[in-house]
């Protein structure tokens, strides 16, 4: 495993991180859409990545019913002794409960939240809390002052955004250097080769600002996983083959950008999930790649992009293939000066 800093901070993590979306077995009303796995399995992939050297764990108090995902990993990490040799991070923002403050970024809203977090985490500390999506109804200096609160407090570490516009994002960071509070460090955004729009903008803000990237659905749903066939209907029991969701992805340049990855996959005799998971740990400040995986072998066959090296020209192929349109201003100011 190999280990980067996280974000501007100076803790290290892996630079695979395991998402835990599926740790628990999830119902209808569920994050997760029924996509779990018992609470078994999921501790049986946690400590094959504990194994494989992976120290970052990211988690959600929306993922599963009533914070089942927190809850299974704060058994795994009180029945395994492993808490302090892993990164704990989870995110609040989405709706929890009833009532007219079920969801929101409000000051009132962090606080129970964290506190329920920590509690179904049995920890007394998250070492990266995240807000999920910003929450345009509530100031960005009432929630930074919130989780400033909660890192002077020792129940928080660090802190990080989610699904933030760029504005927003610079925004932020303004507010906490005049204000003097704590900043996040990372972005939690989605980034792979079917889905670059965080280049546009984003990426510049993270480089600028020294925030380190963390995608999210870095397979696109395991579209890149290489098992799906143009004109062919997905396979059973994959997320993509449930209520026709394949067919968002069914479009020439999605295919393209396939054809593209099995192509270097073949060349280096790897499968086209690592390949698609090398090509972004090779991109520009990307931290930690979040994967999921519902067996221990599907973990191991996701790791092997750690020791995946792609050449100059292989990264040059997959770019072209899943380049996208920029579109104004970002087409006009790339004629001249590159942005990335």
């Amino acid at each position: 495993m190999k280990y980067r800093n996280l974000g501007g901070s100076g803790v290290k993590v892996s630079t695979m991180c395991l998402g835990a979306m599926t740790f628990g077995e999830a119902d209808e009303k569920s994050f997760m859409h029924k996509a779990g796995m018992d609470e078994t399995t999921s501790h049986a992939v946690l400590d094959r990545a504990l194994a494989a050297g992976v120290n970052f764990v990211d988690t959600a108090d929306v993922y599963g019913q009533d914070g089942l995902s927190e809850r299974v990993l704060g058994n795994w990490l009180t029945s395994r002794g492993t808490r302090e040799r892993v990164i704990v991070a989870t995110k609040f923002r989405f709706s929890m409960g009833d009532g007219p403050n079920k969801s929101g970024a409000s000051r009132y809203r962090i606080v129970k939240c964290c506190e329920d977090s920590l509690r179904r985490l049995k920890t007394d500390r998250i070492d990266l809390y995240q807000v999920h999506m910003q929450d345009i109804t509530t100031p960005e200096d009432e929630t930074l002052r919130a989780l400033d609160d909660l890192v002077s407090a020792g129940k928080v570490v660090y802190l990080g955004c989610s699904n933030y516009a760029a504005y927003r994002m610079v925004d932020s960071q303004w507010l906490s250097k005049t204000k003097n509070l704590a900043r996040h460090i990372t972005l939690q955004a989605q980034y792979s080769l079917i889905s670059r729009e965080v280049e546009r903008e984003h990426a510049s803000v993270c480089r600028d600002f020294n925030l380190g990237i963390l995608p999210w659905s870095p397979l696109a749903n395991g579209f890149l996983s290489g098992k799906f066939t143009k004109g062919a209907p997905a396979p059973a029991g994959s997320r993509l083959g449930e209520k026709n969701r394949l067919n968002r992805y069914d479009t020439e340049h999605n295919w393209k950008v396939l054809d593209a990855v099995r192509a270097v996959a073949a060349e280096l005799e790897a499968t086209p999930a690592a390949v698609s998971l090398a090509w972004l740990l090779q991109r520009p400040h990307v931290t930690s790649v979040i994967f999921g995986a519902r067996t221990p072998e599907q973990l191991d066959a996701n790791l092997a992009a750690v020791e995946l090296t792609l050449s100059a020209k292989q990264v040059e192929t997959l770019d072209k293939a899943s380049a996208i349109d920029l579109g104004y201003p970002y087409a006009f100011i790339q004629q001249t000066q590159p942005t990335w």
